[in-house]
């Protein structure tokens, strides 16, 4: 086995690693939790900062 055949298999590999990501990107079992994610710079502001409040007090309570 030469560095050419080595070379080949990478390639394929890379190939075969690119059509898995694309399918699994626009599969519709991921569809939902993609579309969630697409909102998050839109989600309201108020809602962050509960989230933040809501974190920092699980923090206060357990010191």
């Amino acid at each position: 086995m030469d560095i050419n055949t080595l070379r080949g298999i990478a390639t394929i590999l890379a190939m075969l690693a690119f059509i898995g990501v694309t399918v699994w990107a626009y599969s519709s079992y991921k569809k939902k939790d993609f579309d969630e994610a697409a909102q998050l710079p839109f989600a309201d502001e108020s809602d962050d900062e509960k989230a933040r409040r809501e974190q920092q007090d699980a923090r206060s309570n357990k010191e």
